[in-house]
């Protein structure tokens, strides 16, 4: 299957959800730096899940640029991948609303380990499919940053139970992670880039 239908649809899917945590946002209450203090919290939580919309849009880019092919599994995959991302809006909003109060930050903190987990099945169905010496395996090779990542969601939703800051401290810091770019596979998206232009020239 061409995949270049899925990456657009999952684009598409990933600029909705944006928009739709954009729309969401409302102006201060009073037009003074006291009213744009009010809705600090509320910047925040917009920020915190427009980075981790912005890091899944960008690591699925070179995930699905690495990829020789999809079929039916990575398809439903996927589409498992953006449901969660697509709760975002709801759980940003509901712990933003909150107050950060307990369970709304245990919820967004068990959505955010829900669509991790959704990107490692979707990563495994796409290395099955092109094989361990494929380009996609080598350019994760250890992925220490998707194994360190449900690990540190598990710490943040236990310290949920003690005090939901510190929660969202623990989700702030798997976002701060990510935001370090991973040169290696960007490497390998540029030598995968080049070698289809190449064969694109000798055509």
């Amino acid at each position: 299957m061409n995949k270049n239908r899925l990456e657009a649809f999952s684009d598409g899917v990933l600029a909705i959800i944006i928009t739709i945590m954009v729309l969401e946002l409302h102006t201060p209450e009073e037009p003074t730096w006291a009213g744009v203090a009010a809705i600090l919290p509320t910047l925040f939580t917009y920020l915190l899940s427009f980075v981790y919309v912005g890091i899944y849009w960008n690591n699925h880019h070179h995930m699905i640029h690495l990829a020789s092919r999809v079929n039916g599994a990575i398809l439903w995959a996927n589409l498992h991948l953006l449901f969660w991302l697509s709760l975002f809006p709801f759980t940003t909003r509901w712990m933003d609303e909150s107050g950060f109060l307990q369970v709304p930050v245990l919820l967004y903190g068990i959505n955010l380990l829900c669509a991790a987990i959704a990107y490692f099945i979707l990563e495994r169905r796409l290395i099955a499919v092109q094989g361990r010496d494929g380009a996609l395996a080598r350019a994760v090779g250890k992925d220490w940053k998707g194994k360190a990542s449900p690990l540190i969601y598990l710490t943040g939703i236990a310290l949920t139970f003690v005090q939901p800051l510190l929660g969202v401290a623990a989700f702030t810091v798997v976002a701060l992670i990510w935001l370090v770019p991973d040169r290696r596979v960007e490497q390998f998206v540029v030598k995968a880039h080049e070698d289809t232009a190449g064969q694109g020239h000798s055509n």
